[in-house]
């Protein structure tokens, strides 16, 4: 199987590469990876995760929610109890999550900065951090035994997955707005309010910043923060390219920064 983990995980086209078999087989080489006896070789833990527990997360990309339905179907095939996010995050929340649950591993259904075509798997370890590269090795040599030996993947009806416990919706956001809380000195910017303009390219970053900043009194406008799997026709990246919709909103006045 054409299939290989690169510096962040996965990433295919829609419909090419990426379909829901692949995904499938490829979540069902992540379970099996996990629960060899040395999965956790070289992760700086700084404590022991629960290895049945798993986190899912997903962008606002085509089909990423029915996608991570289907991760978190197989990982409860697989015994593992699977913490879904209820609707799409961005990954420095899941990463935050995986830790602050204590959780063996998270995985998100996203494809980044890239075009609208794809989307992809990252795979997160105990730490919150990218797998290591000997972790992403392992689910590949698992990927290709599986293929070989016609083996399909372990999945469990989702209604029946949620009534044994197994598959649990949850808002990742609360934890990490607390976190971020402890992390960054919200008085100071409180004593300098400021008129931002946010442009969140249609990602799973909208809505983020305001409930970041709520209660600071800056007042914070959103732009490209609906749902649109289709970016608007440009990748969702904040390269200087991409960036003409905001600069044009600063230049108006709409905002002191964006």
């Amino acid at each position: 199987m054409p299939i290989h983990f690169g510096t962040d995980g996965w990433r295919a086209v829609i419909s090419d590469t990426f379909t829901f078999h692949n995904l499938r087989m490829v979540t069902q080489a992540i379970a099996d990876a996990i629960k060899s006896d040395t999965w956790n070789d070289g992760s700086p833990v700084g404590k022991t995760p629960d290895p049945d527990k798993m986190v899912v997360g997903f962008d606002t990309r085509f089909l990423s929610d029915r996608y991570a339905s289907e991760v978190a179907r197989v990982l409860a095939g697989n015994g593992y109890t699977v913490f879904l996010t209820q609707g799409d995050a961005p990954t420095p929340a899941i990463s935050y999550i995986v830790r602050h649950m204590g959780a063996i591993a998270g995985v998100v259904i996203t494809a980044s900065h890239n075009a609208p075509r794809y989307n992809g798997v990252k795979l997160k370890a105990s730490y919150g951090g990218s797998a290591l590269r000997e972790q992403c090795r392992r689910v590949e040599v698992y990927l290709n035994d599986n293929e070989e030996r016609g083996r399909g993947p372990n999945m469990m009806d989702y209604q029946q997955a949620r009534k044994l416990g197994l598959l649990q919706r949850f808002n990742p956001l609360p934890d990490y707005y607390a976190h971020l809380r402890k992390l960054i000195n919200f008085d100071a910017i409180a004593d300098n309010p400021q008129r931002i303009v946010v442009d969140s390219m249609y990602g799973s970053g909208r809505g983020i910043i305001k409930g970041i900043l709520k209660g600071t009194g800056c007042e914070v406008r959103e732009i490209r923060g609906d749902m649109n799997p289709g970016f608007g026709g440009v990748h969702p990246e904040p390269i200087a390219r991409y960036l003409g919709t905001l600069a044009g909103a600063i230049s108006t006045g709409m905002g002191d920064m964006g």
